[in-house]
């Protein structure tokens, strides 16, 4: 019976800290189809004219994510795809 409670804690444990992963980035960004969205260049090119250094981007969800760097801090920068308005804003 011990055993079968240890087990139930780890297990809960494991799928709090799971959630707390998922929960670190924005996700929801638009509902269009792929094949409608805008190219992560043109995202890219969003970020540059914000002032931002971009160093890497891919896809999050729904969400173009970019990272960019200004004033010596990186951000996460989320863009919806649809119409590359940015939907959010994470300091690292």
């Amino acid at each position: 019976m011990k055993i079968v409670k240890i087990i139930a804690v780890a297990f809960a444990a494991g799928l709090a800290s799971g959630s707390a992963a998922l929960a670190d980035g924005y996700k929801d960004c638009t509902k269009l189809d792929k094949a409608s969205w805008k190219t992560t260049a043109d995202a890219e090119a969003k970020a540059k004219a914000a002032g931002y250094e971009v160093r890497q981007t891919k896809i999050e969800g729904s969400c173009y994510e970019v990272y960019g760097v200004k004033g010596g801090k990186l951000f996460e920068l989320f863009y919806s795809p649809e119409d590359l308005a940015l939907k959010h804003t994470k300091a690292k």
